[in-house]
This record gives C-alpha cells, structure tokens and sequence, in this order.
C-alpha cells in the first residue's frame, strides 16, 4: 500500500478526450472541445522525436492512468517559456509526464520539484526522464505534496495543481502566496469533464465537483491574479499573478 498522497493520478483513472487513456461515456458529463478539433490540433503539432515522450504515453493507455497529453504538454512548456520560468513546483507529479514538459522549459540551470504518494512513479520518472536527459532537472519527493511544498523554501516561478480534487482549494491557498509575481498558477482538470457546468452528474469522490468549483471561484475572485480557463482536454486554469 502506497503512503497517503493528494495525488489524483493514484486514485481515479480519467477520461480523456486526447485519448491518452481510453474514454468511459459514463463518466462524461460533457466533452469541453470536440475531439475533431483536438484531433485537428494534435496534427499542427507534428511528430516528436522523442521516443521517451510515446513510452510515457503508451504506458497511460495501457495503465487508464490520466496523464495532461500532448496538447496540455505543448501548453505547459510554453507558458513556462512564456515567463522564463526556472523554478517550478508540481504538487502531484505521477511519473513525470507534465515534468517531462516543464523541464523542457526550465532550462539546464532550471529545476522542477515533483510530488507523488507512490514510490513506483519515482522509479519510473527516473527512468523516463533519464532517457530523456532531463532528470537533472527534477527534485522528486514522494508523499503528501502539501507537506513537501510546505518543507519547501523560497518563491516559484510556477505552481502546478494537480492532485485530489477535494484538495484544490487548499492547494490554491498554499500556493498563491508562493508564486513571484509575473508567475503563474496552473491547475488541470478544472472543468471537470463538464461536471462544473451541470447540475446533475456522478462525480468520482462525493465532494470533488464542489472542491473544484470552489477552487476556480476563489482563483478569478482574487485581485491579486488574472485568470482564464483553457477548455483544451479537461480543462486548465492559469493565473498570473500581478506586477503592480
């Protein structure tokens, strides 16, 4: 048994409609972008020459385990380049899918703190990232990533959100104080499958839709912040935090 972690990739295996993992219609409430236009978008990107990069996802497809795919992937590099971010903190890392994507940005000098509650995904992210010559960049933790982030010294350039939805708001109020200004806070999964825009649905835990509600209603009613929501897969939210 794993030690207890707020890492939602242990916990549920989600839908995707990048189909990183195989979709179960019972579990969508509603599909945010249509897959022709992901599908469409995925083909502006091209081929990568990374074979580590379809290693990582192939395990998600054989595992079900939820992983940001390419296009998130795409995004979170690019927003890290877009505010020269050097410093990143993941609270919820899996095996090292998105920290593929952040350490891709960071640069060599550049580091990427993750957290996860199982010690096989460290095991794993090492692997996957050694290949790709990026595992000098990371700094892995396992266990409880609020209790790491909150052993953890020192402003970021970037906070990345995704563990248990029942803990995003939490994660929102530990990580806004800790962001320079001019970062960013990013959080997946905060449309939810469409949950956050109906009133009937299964969630997957009893609370999780309202956590994430709550969560985003926090993030664009702080004016420290400027907010929007990128319905791309399952959505993600980005808020820079203000200069002035």
């Amino acid at each position: 048994m794993s030690p207890p972690c707020s890492v939602d990739h242990l916990n549920h295996p989600l839908p995707m409609p990048d189909h990183s993992s195989p979709k179960s219609p019972s579990s969508i409430a509603l599909v945010p972008v249509d897959p022709a236009i992901e599908n469409y978008m995925r083909g502006l990107l091209g081929l990568t020459d990374a074979p580590v990069l379809h290693e990582m996802e192939a395990l998600a497809a054989r595992r079900n385990f939820p992983i940001v795919g390419r296009l998130v992937g795409v995004f979170l590099e690019s927003l890290a380049k877009s505010v020269n971010a050097r410093r990143v903190f993941e609270f919820g890392s899996g095996y090292g899918y998105s920290a593929y994507w952040f350490a891709k940005a960071v640069g060599p000098e550049g580091r990427v703190v993750c957290t996860d509650g199982d010690p096989h995904n460290l095991e794993q992210a090492e692997r996957f990232l050694q290949t790709a010559g990026l595992w000098d960049r990371i700094d892995f933790h396992t266990g409880f990533a609020q209790d790491i982030f909150a052993r953890t010294d020192g402003l970021f350039d970037i906070c990345y959100n995704d563990v248990d939805k029942g803990g995003y708001p939490e994660v929102w109020r530990l990580a806004k104080d800790r962001i320079r200004p001019g970062g960013l806070y990013i959080a997946d999964n905060v449309l939810w499958h469409g949950r956050v825009a109906v009133e009937e649905f299964t969630d997957v835990a009893p609370g999780w839709t309202e956590a994430i509600r709550e969560h985003n209603a926090l993030i664009f009613d702080d004016p420290e912040f400027d907010a929007y929501i990128n319905p791309t897969r399952d959505g993600v939210i980005v808020a820079r935090k203000k200069t002035g």
